[in-house]
């Protein structure tokens, strides 16, 4: 009897969970062809159906250029993160050199200070160097930011790969740069992993440093322009 309560409040507490994840997803759904003209006038289920939106949304918006902009900046933003990381953190995790402490320490640093600290230090320079309503320039910020963080974690994985691998490499014949990219590069495909994947969804997700530093309706991305679309 007992064990049947158990599977009963289980299985209860598993129902509830799936509803408050899914009746979001559904109710985002069904709003896009509600007729309404915004979310905060939808219904969780339509009286009618419309496609209407979707037309609108492709005739009298810049959803296009905004998907773009979102898109290339994500790209970007993954390349570069991933490969200024994973150089870092295998140079942190493989050599001994003079203040690698202390950079170390200060990279620790940077990760415990969140962006919107620095809004204002970004939008001034941002207005000095002239890049101010430009996408691409979001991607500085990005790869910028991804650096603390992810070299610790990066730099974690490292150290757990045994470093014989890499001598025995060496034995071989293999220089540093053939080491790198014949042995830690494969073996780091997991982490590799993580840290693209969040690069990439990064910028689809912003909308604060967008929203300040882009102002133009062409140069908007994504998460900015449907806002807008939202509120109207």
């Amino acid at each position: 009897m007992k064990n049947k309560v158990n599977s009963f409040f289980v299985h209860l507490e598993l129902v509830v969970m799936a509803l408050l994840v899914l009746i979001p997803i559904v109710w985002i759904v069904l709003s896009a062809f509600n007729p309404g003209n915004g979310l905060a006038t939808s219904s969780l289920v339509p009286k009618s159906l419309t496609l209407k939106n979707f037309s609108r949304l492709f005739t009298e918006t810049n959803y296009r250029q905004w998907f773009m902009n979102s898109l290339t900046i994500a790209v970007l933003n993954t390349i570069f993160s991933v490969a200024l990381v994973l150089v870092t953190a295998w140079i942190m995790s493989r050599f001994k050199f003079k203040g690698k402490k202390t950079s170390l320490m200060a990279i620790l640093l940077l990760s415990m200070f969140p962006t919107f600290l620095s809004m204002t230090a970004l939008y001034t320079l941002f207005l000095n160097f002239g890049l101010l309503d430009k996408p691409v320039a979001l991607t500085i910020i990005y790869v910028a930011g991804a650096i603390p963080y992810n070299v610790w974690l990066v730099k974690g994985y490292l150290d757990g790969l045994p470093k014989e691998v890499d001598e025995a490499a060496y034995i071989d014949g293999c220089s540093y740069f053939m080491t790198f990219r014949k042995i830690i590069l494969p073996l780091s495909k997991p982490i590799i992993t993580y840290c693209a994947v969040s690069q990439f969804m990064m910028p689809w997700m912003d909308y604060i440093l967008p929203n300040m530093l882009l102002s133009s309706d062409t140069s908007k991305t994504l998460a900015v322009g449907l806002y807008g679309l939202i509120t109207g």
